[in-house]
């Protein structure tokens, strides 16, 4: 497949923050994907702790955004506290806003934040795959089985998941849904032929916990997240 027909987007971790660190980072996903430049390059969390090693992260991407190194450059997981520090301290809007976002957990507050400032909400989880990964809290219950879901689904022939990638692809989101099976690869990609009417919005709009599935932002720290990232 030509190059120009992919798009590779991947994070920094927290454990290459900071400028050398970050530019390092860059080299070492650039070496392991066998590409010269990526497509989008993004800070995987705010960290709070230690917000100036996170700025300095962001501004190594402004350099590999300069040099051509890569397209474009982004955050994940940015509260609004941190996208205004960030904004306040450096040059570049991020392009994108990789967050949490499903019926369950909406975000509403960073969505309409990235929204002001022309900054894209990209979805992780957007099928709600955190309401329902083993091993990520006992209470777990799955949006998927949500029956405003399901009732949604088989009135348009279409799969529960289907419905939730239409809910954010209408809403103007990015969605990027994971699976490794050929078929459920292509039954993510064919969402395209039906919409949702503006009463189904509503109904998986109303559906929101207020529960986070993963990660509270400000308990992110090197402390109990770093992990050394290997060489290429």
């Amino acid at each position: 497949m030509p190059r120009e027909e992919i798009f590779i987007e991947t994070k920094i971790w927290i454990s290459d923050y900071g400028y050398d660190e970050t530019l390092h980072g860059f080299d070492k996903s650039a070496a392991k994907l066998g590409v010269d430049r990526i497509d989008l390059l993004i800070l995987h969390q705010a960290l709070p702790s230690d917000f100036d090693r996170t700025l300095a992260a962001y501004r190594a991407l402004e350099k590999l955004l300069a040099d051509g190194k890569v397209r474009a450059i982004g955050v994940s997981n940015f509260m609004v506290d941190h996208l205004t520090a960030l904004l306040d301290a450096t040059a570049v809007v991020p392009t994108v806003n990789q967050l949490e976002i499903h019926p369950y957990f909406q975000q509403r507050a960073v969505l309409d934040f990235d929204d002001r400032h022309h900054i894209l909400n990209q979805a992780w989880s957007p099928i709600g795959g955190i309401t329902f990964y083993p091993g990520y809290g006992e209470d777990r219950r799955s949006v998927l089985q949500d029956p405003a879901v399901t009732r949604i689904a088989e009135a348009h022939g279409k799969s529960p998941a289907q419905v939730l990638l239409r809910w954010g692809l209408q809403q103007g989101r990015s969605v990027i849904p994971k699976s490794t099976r050929r078929t459920r690869i292509a039954e993510n990609i064919d969402v395209f032929d039906f919409e949702l009417t503006t009463g189904e919005l509503a109904a998986l709009d109303a559906l929101e916990t207020g529960r986070r599935g993963g990660p509270e932002p400000e308990a992110v720290t090197l402390a109990d997240y770093g992990r050394a990232i290997p060489e290429a």
